[in-house]
């Protein structure tokens, strides 16, 4: 039996916890962004990849949009559910693997926010494998709306520094980081607390991209379009520019 990944432990009971964390607060900007990049469309499909509790997948789905959550964790999934249902919303949540899901010419378009399992992976390969993936589940003419970390910062920064002046008491905390500049992968010591008030450590590893990797990676899919600027937790926008201020990107692409 292969052994399971850090972040595939991380999410199997972690739902309320993870709810909590600062980084999940900038839903509701976040679903306008989206909402103005679709022209208010209602009658587009969207595809919501690593969708976790399904925070931008609700938040949608009250706006009246038609949403399909994928997430590779049961407990994930679970909590989503569950909100959903105490919504009185009907989502389509489906426990599926980004890197090879089982959609084809299906949606319109595609939203992978705050990481989404992307950059997550353990190859470069297999981060590859999920905008594959996602593109095939879209139609021929469609968005693809995601962020990711920018490669630029931790050339800049201390990534460890970064992460513990944006935590509030409670949330996961990263140590002992290491940034490898051979493979733009940083490491650390995740020390976070499970839904059952239990102390975990998890030795993790996450792909930084800077832009000019994602334009090529995008444009050998077939995109046309790509725009990328600084993501800003709840407050999307064009207007930003990305720097070497900005510890994610925001990538639009269309076909």
């Amino acid at each position: 039996m292969n052994k399971k990944q850090w972040y595939e432990s991380l999410f199997e009971n972690y739902g309320k916890q993870y709810d909590k964390e600062q980084f999940t607060h900038g839903t509701l900007g976040e679903c306008d962004f989206i909402e103005n990049e679709i022209h208010h469309d209602k009658s587009l499909k969207i595809l919501d990849v690593g969708c976790g509790t399904g925070r931008h997948s609700i938040e949608l789905s009250k706006r009246g949009y038609t949403v399909t959550g994928i997430d590779l964790s049961t407990s994930q999934l679970n909590s989503a559910r569950q909100k959903a249902s105490l919504l009185n919303l009907t989502i389509d949540f489906q426990e599926q693997d980004a890197r090879k899901l089982s959609f084809a010419n299906e949606f319109d378009v595609a939203i992978m926010i705050c990481e989404g399992g992307f950059a997550l992976m353990e190859t470069d390969e297999m981060n590859y494998a999920i905008l594959e993936s996602v593109t095939k589940a879209l139609k021929d003419s469609c968005k693809f709306i995601f962020t990711t970390l920018n490669g630029l910062f931790p050339l800049y920064h201390s990534v460890e520094k970064f992460c513990d002046e944006s935590t509030k008491d409670g949330n996961a905390t990263y140590r002992s980081n290491t940034f490898d500049l051979m493979t733009f992968r940083e490491h650390n010591m995740l020390n976070f607390e499970d839904d059952d008030g239990n102390k975990q450590s998890l030795q993790c590893s996450e792909r930084f991209y800077v832009p000019s990797e994602i334009n090529w990676l995008l444009k050998s899919l077939g995109y046309k379009s790509i725009q990328i600027f600084g993501a800003k937790l709840g407050a999307f926008s064009k207007d930003d520019k990305l720097t070497t201020e900005d510890f994610e990107m925001l990538v639009i692409a269309e076909k």
